[in-house]
């Protein structure tokens, strides 16, 4: 039901302006002051308008759709350099390393959601970057530098997705196509039509293309917007989450390796 969430929320103001054309009509006998026919050029000029929002935020978003895929990646190549520092290195502890990152992607993840502050995720990733100092200090030195600057890399992609969430299209774009949106309306309003029917299918299409397109830019403009009451158009986060599965998958085979390991030793 999410690809309709936004038409639900705009038949409102679709029943809103037919309500309204009715009683201008039925009630106070107003039947128009121009033609339909001569509003054309502002209709124009509105699409005109809506096809530069809807570019413009469009830019931003399709830039967004591959950031937490960069986030997955560069997590994983963290992952990596922690297992590769290990070869021949008993002193290196993958499974902490391993634990490191799966609590900065979780971190992550539950920043995106909304569910913890800014702040939270850094705190993560600061602790991740200290485990990677422990392997230098253990003697995998050139493992540590490429998982550091693997976390450098995490760290501008998670930057530029709070800049892209908190930064909105140009504010004077917004209140253009708000104004051409109401004098739309209000030129249909006292408009004169061939038809009654004409009149209603008109006036409710319009109302509804136009409400429905600056919901739809609005929308766009923050593709991060995944709280309660987020729009339909968000980001999907599913390589975040996906690696998030595998990384907990590979913890708990270790955890259950180590904790057998113990069983054996208390047995013997």
């Amino acid at each position: 039901m999410v690809k309709w969430k936004l038409m639900v929320s705009t038949l409102p103001f679709v029943a809103a302006a037919v309500a309204c054309k009715l009683f201008l009509e039925n009630v106070v006998k107003f039947d128009g002051i121009i033609d339909f026919a001569d509003v054309g050029i502002v209709l124009n000029g509105g699409v005109f308008l809506i096809g530069f929002m809807l570019a413009g935020t469009m830019t931003d978003f399709k830039e967004s759709e591959r950031l937490p895929a960069d986030m997955a990646c560069s997590l994983e190549a963290i992952e990596e350099a922690f297992v590769q520092a290990g070869v021949g290195r008993p002193a290196v502890n993958v499974t902490a390393g391993r634990r490191a990152v799966f609590e900065a992607a979780t971190s992550l993840l539950a920043w995106l959601q909304k569910k913890t502050s800014k702040s939270a995720h850094f705190e993560a990733l600061s602790r991740l970057a200290e485990t990677l100092y422990v392997i230098e200090a253990q003697g995998a030195g050139p493992h540590a530098t490429r998982g550091l600057r693997d976390l450098s890399a995490l760290r501008r992609t998670a930057s530029r997705i709070d800049v892209i969430s908190r930064t909105g299209f140009i504010a004077s774009g917004y209140a253009l196509i708000e104004t051409m949106a109401v004098g739309v309306v209000v030129l249909i309003m006292i408009s004169k039509f061939k038809s009654h029917v004409a009149e209603l299918i008109i006036c409710g299409f319009l109302t509804f293309i136009y409400v429905y397109m600056i919901k739809l830019i609005r929308d766009i403009d923050d593709p991060f917007e995944y709280s309660g009451t987020g729009g339909a158009a968000e980001v999907s986060l599913y390589p975040l989450i996906e690696y998030q599965e595998r990384l907990e998958g590979r913890l708990g085979r270790e955890n259950a390796a180590e904790a057998n390991v113990v069983q054996l030793k208390e047995a013997s």
